[in-house]
């Protein structure tokens, strides 16, 4: 994907950059793979908003991934690239030889008409699912299981990949994009090739408009607030508030608030870069 720089006839278009969209191949998504998203604002089933911000935006249909990849060693040929509006990445249909579709995250540089297969020990070439005991060191991957036939859960957002560095007993080592080494079982699957639209982190909405049609709504400050609606509310004029605090009295800025003891920090050999 690459990006484009619109002319500035309106003061919303002078800072967009936007995605051209060159590499969809197909605007109408398959229907047998598709069902209704029902918006919520951020309310529970009791109306009360527990996630704020939230609310309006376009209606969106949600796409069913494939991310488990069980389908194994049936050959599957790339028919189209497709956008999704609730994904960062691109999506790929893939029709099978037994007549079956499928949508997978689309890896870069994939392209309509390739084949791709999943299976304990295919080719490691792009778009195969196989287990990373088979990969070959060195290679990038994304679509990582952490336990094995769960489905993938690391290297899913758009230009993420995942390089394998070493193998060692029922365990590999990957190096993840913030830096980070950690250790997952060999016998889980993932996909060969790094995950696609790569240029989403440069993308510029250029207007507070276009952030609503995404369903996200503006975030008032603190201090801007009463002192019964936030800890830093209240004060003659523009009062600090007092140390950082979230809205529920947590302090900010600069506490740690990571749980120490997580089951999963044996599985990391060293942390990521700070």
């Amino acid at each position: 994907m690459s990006l484009k720089k619109l002319k500035p006839t309106t003061p919303g278009q002078r800072f967009r950059i936007a995605p051209n969209f060159s590499d969809i191949t197909q605007k109408a998504s398959e229907k047998s793979l598709l069902i209704t998203r029902k918006k919520r604002g951020g309310r529970n089933n009791v109306g009360r908003i527990t996630i704020k911000n939230k609310g309006g935006g376009h209606k969106q249909k949600i796409r069913l991934i494939d991310f488990k990849r069980i389908k194994k060693n049936v050959p599957a040929t790339v028919r189209a690239i497709e956008y999704d509006p609730i994904r960062t990445a691109r999506i790929a249909l893939l029709y099978y030889k037994d007549g079956e579709k499928r949508y997978i995250l689309a890896p870069e540089k994939i392209k309509i008409g390739d084949l791709v297969v999943s299976g304990e020990k295919v080719a490691p070439e792009l778009g195969n699912a196989m287990l990373m005991k088979n990969i070959p060191l060195g290679m990038f991957i994304h679509n990582i299981e952490l336990i094995p036939g769960k489905g993938g859960v690391l290297g899913r957002s758009a230009g993420v990949k995942i390089q394998l560095v070493a193998k060692e007993g029922k365990y590999v080592t990957l190096k993840m994009p913030s830096g980070e080494m950690r250790m997952v079982l060999a016998n889980c699957m993932a996909t060969i090739g790094s995950v696609s639209n790569g240029d989403h982190m440069n993308i510029c909405l250029g207007k507070a408009g276009r952030n609503r049609w995404m369903g996200n709504k503006p975030r008032v400050r603190g201090v801007a607030m009463n002192p019964v609606d936030h800890p830093m509310g209240g004060g003659e004029g523009k009062a600090s508030g007092g140390h950082p605090r979230s809205a529920q009295g947590l302090y900010a800025k600069g506490k740690k608030t990571a749980k120490n003891k997580r089951y999963s920090n044996q599985f990391i050999i060293s942390k990521r870069k700070k």
